[in-house]
């Protein structure tokens, strides 16, 4: 059996396998119900059929069934065999009704050998004031399936989570039918009982209302619209406008629509992302992580770091310098020189002559001068650090020292794994003690390029939220 944390991954041999939602039962402690979503490759579902969950059980395919509830536990049973050639993933999700996922002691998600009983895996999670969350997911790869631990959390409920992956929700939702009583059983007693909020169904019933208009003073629905953005070539800039769309879904689903923070990103340049840089992988990355600035920061702008034995401070990317930018700092085929003792032919002001940045891991290094340009520029916003690594961390001490002491700094430190392994101490913050609150998320996907950006954007501020929260309560913001 696996323990995995947050973000890992293991393939699935099992012709079955059986997904278990755990909790412990108690006084107060909010119901949980499990279900399943069948995803296309675009991340959404075919139809309100591809939803699983206790008003209906089995897919029409046979491939996912609910198997009901005990207490402290919900089933579901996956046959990725049986799952059609569009189907590329199976969202394993829960819903709390009653209450939030906080309140739920004891949550964790456990794959099953459907066949010999055998737990294959374990996945503890941590969660706060979320009322839906996609636990984890069977995924398509290379002709196989693998599971990821997910953990993300939704505040705005399964119908939110439904709904942006295209399920038709309705405004109410039957409770599930009780077992039939014995014949000798007593009837209740008279009166009527208040039923608590039940997750969504298909279509069949009105839709919900609108929600009301933002109230005088507040941030307007839509995306911010960013200084430079009309000087993008014209392909690049729907790709832009549409991110900031779908950035401001993923606010909305927090309840941050309006939110404001200092954006900084984070290129690891070690010596194994030479094929990330050299694919247009880490070029990719960047452009989209230009939605999350362009939304956040009040003028649009990301600071930028790379780093492998060295840290080196890239110039500011502004949204309107996009294209420039990418040419000069995100080097197609640069990487692979980084060791060559020849400076590079052409540097223009501003690029950083890679040898001195060297080719080990040295996260520590670019994590402490972060925090020192942190402290020396103050803003009145949070700084959200979007940290993007194909792994091979190994300086663990170091790492956990800076990140524990910056704990009481306004920063969240979002790290992003590229599809390696050996991320060491970064997968374990999540339920590391000691520290005034959790200042560290952690995920790591194996092909960045296939998920589709509402994904990525879900995943990447899934955490910062509930920082946020947290710090206010600390202090640490104000």
């Amino acid at each position: 059996m696996t323990i995995l944390s947050k973000g890992a991954n293991m393939p699935v041999e099992a012709a079955a396998v059986r997904a278990v939602l755990g909790w412990s039962t108690g006084s107060g402690v909010p119901d949980v119900d499990a279900s399943a979503l069948l995803l296309t490759r675009g991340g959404r579902v075919r139809s309100d059929d591809d939803f699983v969950f206790y008003n209906q059980p089995r897919h029409a395919s046979g491939a996912v069934t609910h198997l009901g509830k005990q207490p402290g536990a919900d089933t579901l049973e996956v046959r990725p065999g049986a799952l059609g050639p569009d189907i590329e993933r199976v969202a394993l999700c829960a819903s709390a009704d009653g209450g939030t996922f906080g309140q739920v002691p004891g949550l964790h998600l456990r794959l099953l050998d459907a066949v010999s009983g055998a737990e294959l895996a374990r996945f503890e999670m941590a969660a706060g004031p979320e009322t839906a969350m996609i636990g984890g997911e069977l995924y398509r790869r290379d002709g196989g399936w693998k599971f990821r631990a997910v953990g993300q959390g939704y505040a705005s409920g399964l119908a939110g989570l439904a709904t942006d992956f295209g399920i038709t929700v309705d405004e109410e939702l039957p409770a599930p039918a009780p077992a039939p009583a014995p014949a000798s059983a007593p009837a209740p007693a008279p009166g009527p009982v208040p039923a608590p909020p039940m997750p969504p169904v298909p279509a069949g019933a009105p839709v919900p209302p609108p929600p009301p208009p933002p109230p005088a003073g507040h941030p307007g629905p839509g995306p911010r619209l960013t200084k430079g953005e009309e000087h993008l070539p014209v392909d690049m800039r729907k790709r832009l406008s549409l991110r900031k769309q779908q950035v401001l879904v993923s606010l909305n689903k927090h309840g941050v629509a309006g939110l404001r923070a200092r954006v900084v990103v984070v290129l690891d340049a070690s010596g194994s992302m030479s094929g990330l840089y050299r694919r247009g992988t880490v070029a990719g990355v960047v452009e989209r992580m230009v939605a999350v600035a362009a939304q956040l920061d009040d003028d649009g702008e990301m600071q930028a770091w790379t780093f492998a034995t060295n840290p080196a401070r890239l110039p500011d990317l502004a949204v309107g310098d996009l294209p420039e930018w990418l040419g000069l700092h995100v080097r197609v085929g640069q990487s692979g020189g980084f060791i060559r003792r020849k400076p590079p032919r052409g540097l223009l002001p501003g690029q950083i002559d890679m040898r001195t940045v060297g080719i080990q891991n040295e996260e520590q290094k670019v994590i402490a001068e972060v925090r020192a340009h942190v402290r020396a520029h103050p803003v009145p916003d949070p700084t959200l650090v979007l940290f993007f690594s194909d792994g091979g961390v190994y300086r663990n001490k170091e790492i956990e020292q800076e990140l524990r002491a910056a704990a009481d700094e306004p920063v969240f430190w979002q790290f992003v794994g590229l599809g390696s392994s050996q991320y060491g101490v970064l997968e374990r913050f999540d339920t590391m003690p000691g520290r005034r609150v959790d200042n560290v998320g952690f995920f790591a996907v194996d092909d960045i390029e296939r998920i589709s950006d509402q994904e990525l954007y879900d995943r990447v501020l899934s955490e910062f939220p509930s920082w946020l929260r947290a710090a206010r309560q600390a202090g640490i913001l104000r």
